[in-house]
């Protein structure tokens, strides 16, 4: 049986594929063990929605391949902060995709996300580096969030980030999809 083409209107043809170009992919690659980076994530993936001109790719850092990066126009990487640095599921995916996309992804943008205990800047050095190597452009600072988690109870229970740091998390989710959909970054 053949397949059906639809033909389109006049007046959708004048969408926002039309204005802004082909529709790009931001590729968000995130671990998460308490919920905080979870929740910090689908925030941004809720300030992106509103770009039309950009699709969002949620990958969990241990199902996340090469390939993804290569389809995408733009990263996002958010991790929490586990023992002063990345967390291992995020190293794991750096250390599988590195040289797979290594020379292919020059120039791209990203930015990243951190769900950190007591302050995240070795976990968003670690980024910066892995990034600098890859020659990615970063696009804004990396969004630290912190919970103060310093017991081994706190540190271990389920997080509930603040709505004023959702909100950042959705204003740098709207900013990063602007930028790329408008090709500024």
């Amino acid at each position: 049986m053949a397949a059906i083409k639809k033909r389109t209107p006049p007046m959708a043809r004048h969408s926002a594929h039309a204005i802004l170009g082909p529709m790009k992919t931001v590729l968000v690659v995130y671990h998460s063990m308490t919920g905080g980076t979870r929740q910090m994530v689908d925030a941004l993936a809720a300030g992106m929605a509103l770009e039309p001109g950009v699709a969002v790719n949620l990958r969990h850092a241990a199902t996340a391949v090469a390939e993804d990066l290569l389809d995408a126009a733009g990263y996002v990487f958010a991790t929490p902060e586990n023992l002063a640095a990345i967390a291992g599921v995020m190293k794991d995916f750096f250390d599988r995709c590195y040289y797979p996309a290594l020379e292919k992804i020059n120039g791209r943008p990203y930015a990243t996300l951190i769900c950190a205990g007591s302050d995240g800047s070795n976990a968003a050095r670690q980024i910066v580096r892995i990034a600098t190597g890859w020659r990615l452009r970063q696009v804004a600072e990396p969004l630290i969030v912190c919970t103060h988690a310093q017991t081994p109870e706190a540190i271990l229970a389920p997080k509930l980030i603040s709505a004023r740091d959702l909100d950042r998390c959705r204003e740098l989710g709207t900013q990063v999809a602007a930028g790329i959909a408008l090709g500024i970054y």
